[in-house]
């Protein structure tokens, strides 16, 4: 971009107003994502019964197959995101994701479902790294977890209308009808990305007591990105623990449907109106707390980002087990508050410290392989893992094989809380070498 089309572009990218609007719009769009991902969840029991599908093929098709696509393609788009504009590859990917959405409506087989699943996790692999990467350039690290909490948000609102809507429209209309209803909005989102949204400067928001970053350096090739990040415990611990809060965290979002249907006779709607209020109103709650919460404790010490999350994990346990031990539906709803709100805590302080734990010209790619991780782990094989297990648990359990499927996963939340109580532990060291070092490898 010349240097007379960039400087109206830079002066409105930093006035205060614009950060906070360009932020609402990504929000928005990480809630079209979310819906459409998601409506998966709330439709898995009438689709399984349309086409004759075990929990097993359900598993696969709600975990892996979107999976795989969405975070190995995530990581050589957030390379192009890293040199390229960022908001054109994000307006494009709401494009694709939105029109696959819609085309799961006119499946007439389980292959052709997984076929439209795939293109939706195309799509969706160019969202997350470049919004992560633009949402850093516009904040600085006091603020970013504040903001990255807002963002996280749009996963409990993806949820709340995935489930509230999702629920009505798929006992009214059919679940094909539901996917094209929840897939067309989309396109008028990426319109508004399009046309509404600029590029912000890359590391404008990187300011050390008042003092401006140095140069940018050109983006480095992908494994040095790597190298860069695995060298960094912070980051390390970071990664592999959203990677298994994401495990159980997708398993749980999107078997819970079919558990309440299972377990306690619950109808779609009565299934979306439920899941709406704990996923999307309480758990939305959680989300952006864990984002503010965490700025303020980092304020005093930046190892909080860390600690918060690793006493959030371990903490819901106790009340996840009892929330699936409970038969009584009523009584089980009240104890589930307590997971339901910490959840999606770790969210907006593992989004915080990724970015800030590299350099402004890998932030995009660092989201990527982030996000791949925690994606091909979380959502690639927490969801086909729940499946196989309530299969397996089905000749002891019978219908509540998935009740007990879900408990067992409830603990893999402990192993996660410990891997960020350890990135806690090592996290000023790795922004410190992020910000001074000259490669930090």
């Amino acid at each position: 971009m010349s240097e007379v089309s960039s400087k109206p572009q830079s002066r409105i990218t930093t006035a205060p107003w614009y950060r906070w609007y360009a932020l609402g719009i990504l929000v928005l769009v990480f809630t079209s994502s979310h819906v459409d991902r998601q409506i998966m969840g709330i439709l898995l029991e009438p689709i399984k019964h349309d086409l004759g599908a075990s929990d097993t093929q359900m598993g696969f098709l709600i975990g892996l197959t979107f999976a795989l696509f969405y975070a190995t393609l995530g990581m050589p788009i957030a390379m192009l995101a890293d040199r390229g504009n960022r908001r054109n590859i994000i307006a494009l990917a709401i494009t694709i994701w939105s029109g696959m959405t819609a085309v799961c409506g006119f499946a007439q087989s389980f292959l052709q479902l997984v076929v439209a699943r795939i293109g939706v996790g195309i799509g969706e692999a160019g969202s997350s790294p470049p919004s992560h990467s633009m949402i850093s350039d516009m904040f600085p690290l006091k603020q970013r977890g504040t903001a990255m909490g807002i963002y996280a948000i749009g996963v409990n609102l993806g949820l709340l209308i995935a489930y509230l809507a999702g629920g009505w429209m798929s006992e009214n209309w059919g679940w094909r009808t539901t996917f094209i209803v929840v897939g067309l909005p989309g396109l008028a989102i990426a319109l508004l990305v399009r046309f509404t949204v600029a590029e912000p400067e890359r590391g404008g928001s990187d300011r050390i007591d008042g003092v401006a970053p140095k140069a940018q350096a050109p983006a480095p090739p992908f494994l040095s990105v790597v190298k860069y990040m695995w060298s960094t415990p912070a980051t390390r611990h970071a990664v592999f623990g959203s990677s298994l809060a994401g495990f159980v965290g997708y398993g749980m979002v999107l078997w819970l449907p079919a558990f309440f249907v299972r377990s306690h006779g619950l109808s779609q709607t009565e299934v979306g109106f439920t899941l709406a209020l704990m996923s999307g109103v309480v758990g939305g709650t959680g989300t952006f707390v864990a984002g503010k919460l965490a700025d303020i404790l980092a304020r005093r010490d930046e190892r909080w980002f860390g600690w918060l999350v690793g006493i959030a994990k371990a903490g819901l346990v106790p009340f996840l087990v009892l929330f699936f031990l409970i038969e009584d539906f009523v009584t089980s709803l009240y104890v589930y508050l307590i997971p339901a709100f910490f959840a999606g805590f770790y969210l907006a302080p593992t989004f915080a410290m990724i970015q800030s734990l590299v350099k402004p010209e890998m932030r995009a790619v660092a989201a990527a392989i982030c996000l791949f991780m925690l994606n091909i782990i979380g959502l690639g094989f927490g969801p086909q893992a729940v499946g196989i297990v309530s299969d397996l648990f089905a000749d002891t359990y019978g219908q509540e094989s998935l009740r007990y499927s879900l408990l067992v996963f409830s603990f893999v939340n402990v192993w996660s809380g410990f891997h960020y109580f350890l990135a806690g532990n090592h996290l000023k060291a790795g922004i410190d070498k992020a910000n001074f070092s000259e490669n930090g490898v």
